[in-house]
């Protein structure tokens, strides 16, 4: 189903090969049949509390072996971006948890306590399961004092086993809202995540395939950047979404493994 002109992808996670942590198919199977086919890939995901390194471990519990720089995360993106901006040992103030701190740690970023958040120079927000109302007030006095403002990603919800529960686009619009100023979102479906991607993977935009379950994030931000599309119908969105969808999408499938083929 994939055509001959592809020669790599950038694949979403949630709902593209797990939903809440089960498996969607045989993924072991699913990627041997990817490798097979000379397909280089990366996974792109808007999450931004888990390392490359917790996703691997993943993954392989499933049967996939791959490597840290093939995990791209939206919270790396936000390092990234934020890298080209400001040098090494700047002080940035980090509402987030692991996933977050350890790619602006390896960028040499000087992550502050909420004690010394008034000295940043910059700041940047994902998911935090710990935030406090201190967090958000350090953070808000901060961005209106024009201090650079970054977030991971938008999403308004976070997936667990009980149901939806607020996501980094939730708690970033806490800061939004005192302060009148939107951040500079890294993760889909503004550019930078899947920027960063096509970076790793090395190719071009029109040998890149962009697979994922959302609209208004995967395809959204596959489309934004220029490259060919792919839903997969595992995930939200469904077919009469996906066939409404302007611009058109490329590929339409029930899943990973029949678009594979």
């Amino acid at each position: 189903m994939i055509p001959t002109t592809i020669k790599s992808l950038i694949i979403d996670m949630d709902g593209v090969i797990w939903r809440s942590d089960m498996p969607i198919g045989d993924l072991a199977a699913i990627f041997q049949r990817i490798r097979a086919r000379g397909l280089k890939f990366v996974f792109a995901t808007n999450n931004s509390t888990r390392t490359s390194g917790q996703y691997v471990a993943k993954l392989k519990e499933f049967g996939v072996e791959v490597e840290p720089w093939q995990v791209v995360t939206s919270s790396q993106a936000a390092a990234h971006a934020i890298a080209q901006k400001f040098p090494p040992g700047t002080k940035a103030f980090m509402i987030g948890e692991d996933g977050l701190r350890i790619p602006l740690e390896e960028k040499g970023f000087e992550i502050l306590t909420v004690e010394d958040a008034p000295q940043a120079r910059v700041v940047v927000m994902g998911l935090d399961r710990t935030i406090t109302f201190q967090k958000a007030v350090e953070a808000a006095l901060l961005v209106r004092r024009g201090v650079p403002f970054y977030a991971t990603n938008p999403d308004k919800t976070f997936p667990t086993p009980r149901g939806l529960i607020p996501g980094a686009g939730a708690w970033y619009s806490v800061v939004t809202t005192a302060t009148d100023v939107e951040p500079i979102v890294a993760g889909k479906p503004f550019p930078f995540l899947l920027e960063l991607s096509m970076e790793r993977l090395g190719t071009s935009k029109d040998e890149t395939l962009v697979i994922g379950d959302r609209l208004d994030t995967d395809i959204a931000a596959g489309q934004g950047i220029g490259c060919p599309t792919a839903l997969v119908l595992s995930g939200v969105a469904t077919r009469e979404q996906a066939e409404n969808w302007m611009p058109r999408i490329d590929l339409i499938a029930e899943d990973l493994e029949t678009l594979i083929g």
